[in-house]
């Protein structure tokens, strides 16, 4: 069966304001499709407010609300002909989507539903607490979408193509390192990291694609499949020197985790289940109810690591020369650099 080559369905996003959320929502309006976003009604936060005015001037047409007032969702569904749920809340709020799924089945009408994955199969990981609550809330959501028959596609996207840190901000933050690189355990074990804007896209193609109908879709692309070691390697490329390495061992990443120091405690246990377990590359693609995004799109290419540290390169102020090396672009960046121990 052949892939659609656009969307045309209406869409409500969850989470909008959110880092996958806000990519998620571009990659939509792109596509031409009538796109809502929910929106609080008081957001605390002048910076998720400033990105609900952004992707309102794209596009979107802005819904403010809340997603675990039942009433309110079946409402909005029913009014602006929903076809197709997207939902990218934060972690907090994982288990309001059970609202928003009653609401959903309620109405009838909604022809797909994504919840908020977007990370590891939560069926096949088991991370050590408390990074399991999440994925135990995660599947509690699978499992009501299965037990009330609702069309569904869980996106299993793996991990968003930047430095990997376990520290207390979020991955996507965080920019490869200047000073010292941490390597995890023996830095062998493999991952896929993806740019957010491919996460956004392929989201939206696999949305009413109808082979991805009741499958949980992965992303591997085989060029962004790097282990700690080569992450190093490549990024020593763009600076044009080499950083000392620093060894986060097994029992540092539990100990993290232990602490139960929220986030930091949370992204320590994913980090020991990506890097130490291998999560994300101990099993095979190959279940009926599931499918790799490269064997649906094989001609659509995926942003490489590759690209994504030479981007990174220039938002630290430097410039990629023709032989891999950056140089610094003013006094501060100098500075940084003599710091690193560059050659």
């Amino acid at each position: 069966m052949a892939a659609p080559t656009s969307g045309s369905g209406r869409v409500l996003i969850v989470g909008a304001t959110g880092f996958i959320g806000r990519f998620i929502t571009e990659a939509s309006i792109a596509e031409g499709r009538p796109t809502y976003i929910l929106v609080r009604p008081r957001s605390s936060s002048s910076s998720k407010a400033n990105t609900a005015e952004t992707l309102e001037k794209k596009g979107a047409i802005v819904i403010h609300g809340l997603m675990n007032d039942r009433s309110l969702m079946e409402a909005i569904l029913k009014e602006h002909e929903i076809e197709i749920v997207i939902s990218a809340a934060g972690g907090a709020d994982i288990l309001d989507q059970l609202t928003l799924v009653e609401a959903i089945k309620s109405v009838g009408t909604v022809k797909r539903f994504l919840p908020s994955e977007f990370g590891h199969d939560v069926d096949r990981a088991e991370p050590v607490e408390p990074g399991l609550t999440m994925y135990k809330e995660k599947r509690k959501v699978r499992r009501l979408i299965e037990e009330h028959d609702l069309p569904y596609t869980y996106i299993c996207c793996n991990s968003i193509a930047s430095w990997p840190y376990y520290d207390n901000r979020h991955p996507a933050e965080v920019l490869p390192p200047l000073d010292q690189f941490q390597i995890y355990g023996d830095g062998n074990v493999k991952a896929y990291f993806i740019a957010g804007t491919d996460i956004g896209k392929f989201t939206m193609m696999t949305a009413d694609d109808d082979r991805t109908l009741n499958k949980s879709v992965h992303f591997r692309p085989p060029r962004n499949k790097y282990n700690m070691n080569e992450l190093a390697a490549l990024w020593e490329t763009k600076l044009g020197c080499t950083l000392p390495r620093v060894i986060i061992t097994e029992d540092d990443l539990l100990s993290a985790a232990a602490e139960n120091c929220i986030p930091q405690s949370i992204v320590a246990s994913f980090t020991h289940d990506i890097f130490i377990k291998g999560c994300q590359v101990n099993f095979s693609v190959d279940g009926p109810n599931e499918v790799e995004v490269c064997s649906l799109y094989p001609e659509e290419p995926f942003r490489t690591v590759d690209e994504c540290f030479t981007e990174f390169a220039a938002k630290l102020g430097k410039k990629v020369n023709p032989k891999g090396e950056v140089a610094a672009q003013n006094p501060v960046m100098e500075s940084i650099a003599i710091a690193a121990t560059c050659s």
